[in-house]
């Protein structure tokens, strides 16, 4: 059997980081088993789908790197078929039409609640042998029901979370397409999925309920059952549902937010999964090694700190070019205009051991290219009148020398030595002085950066 998987999104909003998840998981269940994974967007619902998000779908598929063998295939252009698989159904029997209007379903509803039952549909217009049907209604556009089986259990093996039995007492007839003969969702992916081929259906555990109905309505139509795994919810650090200050935002936004999208997929590749204790490993390694027995059936937690230190990680390995390229575009939407990639190339050098995203890379060095601000705390602490006059005397002499890190660094400890300092009573104020703050790398080597007219002008 040829494995093939799919990524079904919606796109009625961005593609966030349980989307991404699935989708990688999907998208690395068919790696590693030589199989094809297929794009599908399923934009049936009209009123909520709209083009910027279909893109922004394609967008963070492009920028994780999660290539499709197939698709993207979209489901309001397959209309037509999903119509004429719904009159096969009804012609043999297995759907049927129902005429019953709003306001009997609202009341229907309304008093099996008071009864405290369940609510469902109660089969009024499903025909049985030897059953009479109301007469048809005028005015009354009829939505097409599945003809769900009355006894009996739906079981699958789900390959995540085990043996799963639902009784087909507990669903009621599905509607498979609206009053206006538009098909509705779960019958779209009953199509999709015989039709493309699907093996292994890998999802979201909020499907798990969809699973039995569409299970059923293939059964019908005589086709072949995927398998199916339900990945579990992604939960908060605090163990409440992810939101958006946990990290559920779009997946393009961890890019403005300076994130590689290495680190991005390492990071979800473990949430939910675990291959022993690796846990920084390339995306070859993760196909090499994924599969659905390591995944946990229990919830898994963001933590953006775990995000963070991937991150850095993945920085620190960055290719130069790369990381200079991307610190430039960061600058720039900072306001900071560059000249010259082999400058900035040796400050992002300089400082990529320090960056927990590429933003942070960008905003320690945009002082190598206007004025910092100086930290008025800093500055009150470290400028004290006693180092003053050894700072005065250090800017005589590097007005001098040959500059050079070594040289400059010299010139430091001859004016330490000459003032009876400890090396940081003078190192920190030239910090501040130099960057605006009291923290930086070797204050020799930032100094050579900046140049020595730059470290004159800011000599106070």
């Amino acid at each position: 059997m040829k494995v093939r998987t799919r990524f079904a999104p919606s796109p009625t909003g961005f593609l966030h980081i349980g989307g991404a998840r699935t989708a990688l998981f999907s998208w690395a269940f068919a790696k590693k088993h030589g199989g094809q994974f297929i794009l599908r967007i399923e934009d049936t619902d009209v009123a909520r789908s709209t083009p910027e998000a279909v893109q922004a779908i394609l967008d963070g598929m492009h920028w994780l790197g999660l290539d499709y063998d197939e698709g993207p295939f979209y489901q309001m252009q397959r209309m037509d078929r999903y119509k004429e698989m719904i009159q096969k159904m009804l012609q043999e029997g297995s759907a049927y039409y129902c005429y019953c209007s709003k306001e009997e379903l609202d009341m229907l509803r309304e008093s099996q609640m008071q009864q405290g039952l369940k609510p469902r549909y109660d089969g009024r217009w499903r025909p049985e042998e030897g059953k009479r049907l109301p007469d048809v209604p005028v005015g009354i556009s009829p939505v097409i029901r599945f003809k769900n089986p009355l006894d009996g259990h739906v079981v699958w093996n789900d390959l995540v979370k085990g043996e799963i039995s639902i009784a087909n007492q507990e669903l009621d007839d599905l509607i498979i397409a609206r009053a206006d003969g538009t098909p509705t969702y779960n019958f779209c992916v009953v199509v999709d999925d015989w039709e493309m081929g699907i093996t292994h259906v890998i999802r979201g555990d909020d499907h798990v309920n969809n699973t039995p109905r569409q299970i059923n309505m293939l059964q019908a139509l005589e086709a072949t059952i995927p398998q199916y795994a339900h990945l579990s919810m992604i939960l908060g650090s605090d163990g409440q549902k992810l939101s958006k200050r946990h990290g559920a935002v779009s997946v393009m936004q961890y890019d403005d937010d300076g994130y590689l999208p290495e680190a991005v997929l390492n990071y979800l590749a473990r949430l939910g999964w675990s291959h022993g204790d690796d846990e920084i490993f390339s995306m070859q390694q993760f196909c090499e090694w994924f599969d659905l027995d390591h995944i946990t059936p229990s919830a898994a937690q963001f933590n953006t700190e775990k995000l963070n230190w991937l991150n850095a990680y993945y920085i620190k390995q960055a290719d130069a070019e790369r990381l200079t390229t991307e610190t430039k575009t960061r600058l720039k939407a900072m306001g900071v205009v560059v000249d010259g990639d082999e400058h900035l190339s040796a400050v992002v050098a300089l400082y990529k051991e320090r960056a927990n995203t590429l933003n942070e890379l960008a905003e320690s060095v945009a002082y190598f290219y206007r004025k910092p601000v100086i930290d008025a705390t800093a500055a009150e602490k470290h400028l004290t009148p006693e180092v003053k006059p050894a700072i005065a005397q250090l800017a005589e002499v590097l007005k001098a020398i040959n500059w050079q890190p070594e040289l400059i660094h010299h010139a430091i400890n001859e004016e330490v030595s000459r003032y009876q300092l400890k090396f940081p009573k003078l190192a920190m104020p030239l910090r501040v002085m130099m960057t605006g703050i009291a923290q930086s790398p070797s204050i020799d080597q930032v100094m050579y950066l900046l140049g020595r007219d730059e470290v004159l002008s800011r000599i106070v």
